[in-house]
């Protein structure tokens, strides 16, 4: 199978690069453990699309940001392959604002990591916390994970890994679970949850 390398790995290629591995060394280990993407017609046409020319100047410095009207996917390959990931961050999340009734909230993640682990929404909750501080202004931001109830006991296993994890954290203001119909109503500034239930949540939404 052909695969492009989102990270160095050694004796296989550099950052960027296309190679072919065999089908279970990609699959198990490559894709497994997001060192790789399928280099799909889709995947592959980014690196000759004006995606990948903003991302090289995003990395040189030439460009504050960029507008895209898509595809989210090709954006995401790009962005790993060209720009890389902040050091220490394991999954790049989608954050869209959403309007509520006392201004914006941060969706964060709404389509990029369906099967994500507890640590992620942890740094999603960090990332999130931090761009409504810097971009927006609003000083020590409300963090909430979404859930099926506002008890700390409720949700799934994910959820119920998160929220201890989210509490423990001195450097974000965590006010709990958040109940997706009180998230129109603003009553908090960073909405955390994984990509399948952010998705949902953002259809909904339009």
């Amino acid at each position: 199978m052909k695969v492009i390398l989102l990270s160095d790995v050694k004796k296989v290629g550099k950052k960027g690069e296309i190679v072919e591995v065999s089908d279970g060394y990609g699959r198990n280990f490559l894709l497994n453990k997001k060192l790789a993407v399928l280099a799909t017609k889709k995947s592959m046409e980014i690196l000759d699309e004006q995606n990948l020319q903003h991302d090289l100047e995003e990395k040189q410095k030439e460009a504050d940001a960029f507008v895209s009207a898509g595809s989210s996917g090709a954006i995401l390959v790009g962005g790993q392959v060209i720009v890389g990931r902040i050091k220490g961050i394991e999954r790049p999340p989608l954050a869209p604002l959403i309007p509520t009734e006392k201004g914006v909230s941060l969706l964060i993640d709404c389509g990029a990591n369906v099967d994500a682990r507890a640590s992620h929404l942890v740094q999603f909750a960090k990332m999130g916390s931090i761009y409504m501080e810097n971009v927006l202004g609003i000083k020590n931001p409300r963090v909430a994970i979404v859930n099926i109830g506002a008890e700390e006991e409720k949700g799934n296993a994910l959820v119920k890994e998160t929220f201890p994890l989210l509490k423990e954290c001195t450097d974000i203001n965590f006010v709990g679970s958040i109940e997706a119909r009180e998230i129109p109503h603003g009553e908090a500034d960073v909405i955390v949850c994984e990509a399948f239930v952010g998705n949902v949540i953002l259809k909904l939404y339009e």
